[in-house]
C-alpha cells in the first residue's frame, strides 16, 4: 500500500490477539507506521469472530500475524525469542495470565531490558475487582462518567465502546506506549504500563468532574450537558431523521433564534438562556418547530451558520458527507469503508500500510526475518507451537 515512512517507523511491536481495546491500540500504533506482529491462533481470535473472518477485520489492519498456541509447551521460549527484538509488547489479559504462560513482564524484562510491556485490563493490575470480568458499560459506570450521560435527566447511557473501551483504554494505552519510548530512547530502559479502561473513562470526564465541582456556585450548570438544556439536545425532524441543537454559547444561541425568526420570541429570552425556568417551554417550541421540516431542510438552513446545530448522520451517511469527503476522513480498505487514520502529521503522516492479515497469514515470515533456521520452523510447525493458514506456505 503506502511506503512506511510514519513517526512510528522502525518500532517494532508484539501484540498478543485479543478483543476491544488491546487491538485498537495496535492499529493506531500501525497506523503510525509501528511493525505490528499480531500473535493469535491461525482459527482466529474472537475479534476476528466478532468483526470479521479475515481482510475485513478493521482493527488489524497494517499488522502481520503469526500463528501460535500461546499453551503449547515451547511457546512461551517462541515469544520470548520474538521479544528480544521488540520495542513493545501489548497484551490484554486479565492480571495473572500472562504470567501463567511464562511471559510475565519480569522474565520477559530479562530478556530485553528495554522491552515496553503494555498492559490492558479493565480495572487495572491491582485493586479488589482487578481480576473481575467487565464491559465498557460497567467500566464508564465506575469511573462517574455514565451517569453524567444522561438523557433529559433520565437513565444513564454512553455511545456503546467508546468510553472505556476505545478512548479511555486503547488511546490511553498508545499515549503510555508513545510516552514510553521516548523514555527508552532517553535511559535505555522499558518499564511496564498498568492501562486500566475505569481510570481512563474518568480522564475522559475530568471536564465534567470540573463542571461537577462549580455546582453549588453555579446551580444547575452539571445539567447544561446532558440535554436537560433545551438548547443542547437532539429534536426529531419531519422525515424521522434527526438534529444535533447545541448553541451554548450566548452569541451562538442568538443566530440559532435568529435563523428560526425567534429573536423577540418571549418563549426564547436571550438574556436568560440558562435559566432552567424556561427550559420547558422552550423545549415544547422547539421540538414543534423541528419537526416540521425535513433534517435536509434544517442542515441547509444552517449550513453557513455559527449556531451550532449539525445533522445526526447514519453510519452510511457520515463517510459521503461533503466535509468528511473533502478531508478524506473514510478509506476504502479490502473492501470496508472505515475511518482514515488519525490525526494527521504533516511530515511523517500515518497511513494504512497493508491490508488486515489472515490469521497466521506472516508465520513463517516472521520468524525466518527473526533469524529462525527453516529447520526449527518446521518442528515448531510439526508440533502444533506455531500455525499457520492455509493460504501460508513454509
Amino acid at each position: 500500500m503506502t511506503p512506511n515512512t510514519g513517526p512510528l517507523a522502525g518500532v517494532r511491536v508484539i501484540e498478543i490477539g485479543g478483543i476491544g481495546p488491546a487491538p485498537f491500540c495496535g492499529m493506531l500504533l500501525a497506523d503510525m507506521g509501528a511493525d505490528v506482529v499480531l500473535l493469535e491462533r491461525s482459527s482466529g481470535t474472537l475479534a476476528r469472530q466478532l468483526f470479521g473472518g479475515g481482510r475485513d477485520t478493521v482493527a488489524n489492519r497494517g499488522k502481520r500475524s503469526l500463528g501460535i498456541n500461546l499453551k503449547a509447551p515451547g511457546a512461551a521460549d517462541v515469544v520470548l525469542k520474538l521479544l528480544k527484538q521488540a520495542d513493545v509488547l501489548i497484551e490484554g489479559f486479565r492480571p495473572g495470565v500472562m504470567e501463567r504462560l511464562g511471559l510475565g513482564p519480569e522474565v520477559c524484562a530479562v530478556r530485553n531490558p528495554r522491552l515496553i510491556y503494555a498492559r490492558m485490563t479493565g480495572w487495572g493490575q491491582t485493586g479488589p475487582l482487578a481480576p473481575r470480568a467487565g464491559h465498557d458499560l460497567n467500566y464508564a459506570a465506575l469511573s462517574g462518567a455514565l451517569d453524567a450521560g444522561r438523557w433529559h435527566g433520565g437513565a444513564p447511557w454512553a455511545p456503546p465502546s467508546l468510553l472505556g473501551d476505545m478512548g479511555g483504554g486503547g488511546m490511553m494505552l498508545a499515549f503510555g506506549i508513545a510516552c514510553a519510548l521516548l523514555e527508552a530512547r532517553r535511559s535505555g530502559r522499558g518499564q511496564v504500563i498498568d492501562a486500566a479502561m475505569a481510570e481512563g473513562a474518568a480522564l475522559l470526564a475530568h471536564g465534567l468532574y470540573n463542571v461537577h465541582a462549580k455546582r453549588e456556585r453555579y446551580p444547575g450548570i452539571e445539567h447544561i450537558l446532558d440535554s436537560s438544556a433545551p438548547f443542547y439536545d437532539v429534536y426529531a425532524c419531519a422525515d424521522g431523521k434527526w438534529l444535533s441543537v447545541a448553541p451554548l454559547e450566548p452569541q451562538f444561541y442568538a443566530l440559532m433564534l435568529q435563523a428560526l425568526g425567534l429573536e423577540d420570541d418571549p418563549d426564547f429570552p436571550v438574556l436568560e438562556q440558562y435559566s432552567a425556568a424556561h427550559w420547558p417551554r422552550m423545549r415544547e417550541r422547539l421540538t414543534t418547530i423541528f419537526a416540521g421540516q425535513t433534517r435536509d431542510h434544517w442542515t441547509a438552513l444552517f449550513a453557513d451558520s455559527d449556531a451550532c446545530v449539525a445533522p445526526v448522520l447514519a453510519m452510511d451517511e457520515a463517510p459521503v458527507h461533503p466535509h468528511l469527503q473533502a478531508r478524506e476522513a473514510f478509506i476504502n480498505v479490502a473492501g470496508i469503508r472505515q475511518p482514515a487514520p488519525a490525526p494527521r502529521l504533516s511530515t511523517t503522516p500515518a497511513a494504512v500500510r497493508r491490508e488486515p492479515p489472515l490469521a497466521g497469514e506472516h508465520t513463517c515470515e516472521v520468524l525466518r526475518a527473526a533469524g529462525w533456521p527453516q529447520q526449527e520452523i518446521d518442528a515448531l510447525l510439526a508440533a502444533g507451537v506455531i500455525e499457520q493458514g492455509s493460504h501460508n506456505a513454509a
